[in-house]
């Protein structure tokens, strides 16, 4: 229950703090900065920044508290392979710029002071960060008394606690975020927006272009007409080799799977299992541990309204059935279902409450039992509640304010506390025990009522059996044993498979559309060279894969060969366009000559601006629009090479804007446009200087 402990709440969110879209940042500086590990040599090297190592286990350490975190935070016990990717590469992420913008950091002599990073906790403007995670979560304002109570209660703390570690952690990040954010003001404050700017940026959204055009599209040209040669791949190769700049090595793998998912008759037995259980499910009295027991998804027994049962089948059959009613077995979510009506009881909507904390691991839980009984009878012979919070309870958040947990519905606490709250009487007190500590609650008000049920569930996932899986498995080894290196296309068409492509792969991939936990079949691929196909059967999931690598795509410029078959089009259009402009170009003097020599229509085209390059039916025409306002009006031009086939055009007239007489607004956009562009242009930029080494794939 989250609002049991203020640091288990409090420091939760701060450690979180950006998991989701800014993980927290590396914290392992000097341990990287020296390129000092355990290990002393390259075997726990990951990568290499400017000459500086980063240390596998430092990572390692990191990764497993971020993925701590985001379980803390969902409330889930796992995490998918995906998503644990994207772990994976924020965490590296952030070590990286770690080491990148301290070099830089250090190089300009930049530093938080200790009177700075003061005020970033409790000064008057404290950091958004600190706002964020001290603020009351019944006003959304932020609580000073609260960070004042938690660093008072810091000063008494050991320095090996682990409050006072997340939070000197916590302080630290901070502190490098607000050298970085430093850094980043004194690169773009650099950045100027003169008025020539203003003013080109004005008349490119402002300035119009009336004009007509004929054009020739590709598509007039048959593709079996044109005839490809070397020369046009070089050419245009040659022309645009800037896009074809590789971060990283890709790789390109084709792929058959055999199915090995679960067959009609494993689904019948896990039937069967589940039906045999049936009996004593109904005679069983103690329904959480026959759960707990024969269940494959274990949750506690909680009260639940209409709606929170997880399963519309059950919100049809329950409310209404009588107690002990067993239903199923039934199909849910890929398993077979037993569910019993426990108990039903028309219970509050929500409930406000209060609550003293007792440490039970401190002091042993019968202790802590008798101690909030000594409390309880303290309260009702008329001491304060409200007083005994703030000096007794270890909830210091609700401690301050003398105890209070505000209204609350079903599903906000764990179970044992929700069962006492929603079951007692308003005015109650209650003694229970949870896993963090002794309760002493009061129910201050209820309000509402609605029936609720209490439902045991017990669940079998249907699975393959040993059978389905041998078989599955013997046809693909079969499969395999008839490849040979240039044979694969043949051999998946003859034996009726159907092929699937993995493409532009990473050597830190995981997962792959379609594939989870591929991360087998990805280290194969990045050993294999090309052409060469699996040497055995990989298991992905509840597949059977043999693979064959198609593609090599190295790091830097792409040479021609692994690039022909994806210009493939644009150099067919490019020498079809050839053709069409020689053809335009002898059609007469005038654009109406164009249109009838060419058996087509003359297109006008008005209020067209510059930055804006779109013409109505056709979509975006840059070169043509760049064209038409670097030209006279009055004038047949030249035949362009555009997007949708060739064109020639001649302008009407150009209509210019108001004079801008005032340049101050759009600087400023222009301004911040380029602010944004430029944080991540700049770390790119040392990225690419820092010359970074990955060697993440060897240890994944």
């Amino acid at each position: 229950m989250g609002i049991m402990s203020f640091l288990r709440e409090r420091m939760g969110k701060i450690v979180a703090i950006g998991i989701g879209l800014a993980l927290f940042a590396f914290v392992a500086e000097e341990a990287i900065r020296q390129g000092s590990s355990m290990f002393h040599d390259d075997r726990n090297q990951l990568g290499e920044v400017a000459g500086e190592k980063v240390a596998y286990d430092e990572y390692s350490k990191q990764l497993e508290q971020n993925i701590a975190q985001v379980k803390q935070q969902s409330g889930q016990a796992t995490i998918n392979a995906q998503f644990t990717g994207y772990l994976q590469e924020n965490t590296w992420n952030q070590a990286i710029s770690q080491i990148i913008l301290s070099k830089e950091i250090e190089k300009l002599g930049l530093t938080v002071s200790g009177d700075e990073a003061q005020s970033m906790v409790s000064g008057n403007n404290p950091n958004q960060q600190i706002v964020q995670a001290f603020s009351n979560p019944q006003t959304g304002q932020f609580d000073k008394a609260a960070l004042n109570t938690f660093l008072n209660n810091l000063k008494t703390a050991k320095a090996d606690d682990p409050q006072a570690v997340r939070w000197t952690a916590f302080i630290k990040q901070m502190i490098e975020a607000k050298n970085g954010d430093k850094y980043m003001s004194l690169v773009s404050n650099g950045l100027y927006v003169n008025a020539l700017d203003a003013k080109d940026e004005y008349e490119a959204k402002n300035k119009l272009v009336n004009f007509k055009y004929v054009t020739l599209d590709y598509a007039s040209i048959p593709d079996n007409k044109v005839t490809l040669t070397d020369d046009d791949y070089q050419s245009y190769y040659d022309e645009h080799k800037a896009e074809f700049k590789n971060k990283q090595e890709l790789r390109t793998f084709d792929y058959v799977s055999f199915n090995a998912s679960p067959s009609k008759e494993d689904s019948a037995a896990v039937k069967d299992q589940v039906e045999k259980l049936l009996p004593a499910f109904k005679s069983d009295a103690n329904d959480s541990l026959f759960v707990q027991v024969n269940a494959e998804t274990k949750v506690p027994l909680a009260y639940k309204r209409k709606g929170q049962l997880g399963d519309p089948k059950l919100d049809t059959v329950m409310f209404g059935a009588q107690k002990g009613f067993v239903y199923g077995p039934y199909l849910a979510n890929g398993s077979y279902k037993l569910a019993k009506l426990v108990d039903s009881r028309v219970s509050p909507d929500s409930v406000k409450a209060r609550h003293i904390l007792i440490d039970a691991q401190q002091i042993g839980v019968q202790k802590a039992l008798a101690k909030a009984d000594s409390l309880k009878k303290l309260i009702e012979g008329g001491k304060s509640f409200e007083e005994l919070a703030k000096t007794y309870s270890i909830d210091k958040n609700s401690g301050e304010k003398g105890g209070e947990l505000g209204t609350f519905g079903r599903g906000a606490m764990i179970p044992v506390f929700e069962d006492a709250v929603f079951n007692g009487k308003k005015g109650e007190l209650k003694v229970v025990a949870s896993q963090f500590g002794v309760h002493l609650i009061q129910i201050e008000d209820q309000k509402g009522s609605s029936p609720v049920v209490k439902v045991a569930v017990v669940d079998k996932p249907i699975t393959a059996s040993a059978k389905t899986q041998a078989v599955a498995y013997s046809k693909a080894q079969a499969f395999l044993g008839t490849l040979t290196k240039d044979n694969f296309d043949a051999e998946t068409k003859k034996a009726g498979l159907v092929k699937k492509t993995a493409t532009d792969v990473n050597d830190m991939a995981s997962s792959l559309p379609g594939l989870d936990n591929a991360r087998e079949v990805v280290r194969w691929a990045f050993k294999a060279d090309k052409g060469s196909f699996g040497d055995q059967v990989y298991i992905v999931g509840d597949q059977y894969i043999i693979p064959v690598l198609t593609t090599i795509k190295p790091k830097g410029i792409l040479p021609l060969d692994v690039v022909k078959k994806q210009i493939e089009p644009a150099v067919r259009n490019h020498a079809k366009a050839k053709q069409l402009m020689d053809k335009l170009q002898s059609s007469g003097s005038t654009i109406d000559q164009v249109a009838q020599k060419n058996n087509t229509n003359v297109v006008p085209v008005q209020n067209i601006v510059f930055a804006n390059p779109a013409i109505p039916g056709l979509s975006l025409e840059y070169k043509l629009i760049g064209t038409i306002f670097g030209s006279q009006p009055g004038k047949l031009s030249k035949p362009v090479e555009g997007q949708h086939g060739a064109y020639v055009f001649v302008i009407d007239n150009f209509i210019n804007p108001t004079p801008l007489n005032n340049a101050v607004r759009i600087k400023e956009q222009i301004g911040q446009a380029l602010l944004q562009r430029s944080q991540g242009q700049i770390f790119d930029a040392l990225k690419d200087k820092a010359n970074v080494k990955d060697y993440r794939a060897k240890f994944m």
